[in-house]
């Protein structure tokens, strides 16, 4: 192309550059479903106050799951919706060449591991924000007294009444030591909130949650303490011969069930695939073949500067088609399902031929 030959032009002619290469896109292309994404955030609710199963930003889902959205959420921030399924895939282009300007921070047309870094960094704290802008909300809603401090009996009222139990007669059993009339489902999603809670309650515990007690525990990933009893709780369902710790055929292990048909084997292989690289790449620092609960940790801590900078690498080698280890406009452009869910390019391969 006329922008690498040569340095006969300046950031006036880059800019044409860019802007060329969005406007010959093809406008009809229609951007991939986005629908994990969206669903989640739809079937959301405005007071939610259970915990989350799924945290932006981190990792693992609480299940152990691989978070499949985590490269988008790591790179678009709070601007996740930005790019769904009935956004016009022109404007849609032209907003990720803006942000791949404000990743290329020495604004040399391409972005390094140490840019992604940062801006992934960037991006996770966005999130947190969020989260505790919710958490406000949430806590309100479980604080009606305002007093700064939730009781477990409390919490549970509102609990049960977000179930459809009647909120006075549940205050009313509760507070006149009643047994409560909740299915045995309900009951032991109660002894495991009420696990959470306690762990949440900070020295010296007595079992009132403040503000910041609350957001951590429906934010794990907010206090260390919290985040360690996450691992440990992925660690128990995944552990299989009770050492603590997990091993590649424990990690990869296929969720109950069985393969009916050929689309199953599909998803199977690719849940295996997918864990696997996973595993040997990230989780196991050391490559011993074991997961220790502290590497464990490691991983799943989203403000881990050193973790960030092993998902820029992973990132930008995913596009990264000229092996040059950075990032170019139209390396993110082809690869846009990846970085943003939608996929706002489908001929690259002519992109150069038209110019």
């Amino acid at each position: 192309m006329a922008s690498r030959q040569g340095p006969l032009c300046g950031l006036a002619a880059r800019g044409l550059w860019l802007l060329g290469l969005i406007l010959l896109m093809d406008v009809s292309a229609r951007p991939a479903n986005h629908s994990s994404i969206r669903e989640r955030t739809a079937n959301r609710e405005e007071n939610e106050i259970v915990p989350p199963d799924h945290l932006n930003g981190v990792k693992l889902e609480m299940d152990g799951h691989l978070n499949k959205d985590f490269h988008q959420e790591v790179f678009l921030g709070k601007d996740m919706d930005g790019f769904d399924e009935d956004a016009e895939p022109r404007r849609s282009r032209r907003k990720l060449m803006v942000i791949f300007s404000k990743v290329d921070v020495n604004t040399d047309q391409r972005i390094s591991a140490k840019e992604m870094q940062r801006w992934i960094m960037e991006k996770t704290a966005e999130h947190f924000q969020e989260a505790v802008r919710e958490n406000k909300l949430h806590f309100r809603a479980v604080d009606p007294d305002g007093d700064g401090h939730v009781s477990w009996d409390e919490y549970k009222v509102k609990f049960l009444a977000s179930k459809g139990h009647n909120e006075k007669e549940v205050a009313d059993a509760i507070r006149n030591h009643e047994e409560l009339k909740v299915d045995e489902e309900t009951q032991e999603v109660l002894e495991n909130l009420k696990d959470r809670w306690y762990q949440a309650d900070n020295p010296p515990a007595d079992l009132l949650l403040t503000e910041d007690e609350f957001l951590s525990f429906l934010h794990p990933e907010h206090s260390r303490g919290m985040l360690k009893f996450m691992v440990k709780e992925i660690v128990r369902d995944l552990d299989q011969d009770g050492d603590k710790q997990l091993s590649l055929p424990e990690f990869i292990s296929l969720p109950v069930g069985t393969v009916e048909n050929q689309q199953g084997q599909d998803i199977d292989d690719n849940w295996v695939k997918d864990r696997k690289k996973e595993f040997e790449e990230l989780i196991d620092s050391n490559h011993d073949g074991i997961v220790t609960m502290e590497e464990l940790e490691n991983y799943m801590d989203p403000m881990n500067e050193y973790n960030a900078l092993n998902e820029a690498k992973q990132m930008i080698a995913i596009a990264d088609e000229n092996q040059n280890h950075h990032l170019e406009p139209e390396e993110i452009l082809k690869y846009s399902e990846f970085f943003t869910g939608s996929k706002l390019m489908d001929y690259a391969r002519n992109v150069h031929e038209e110019f």
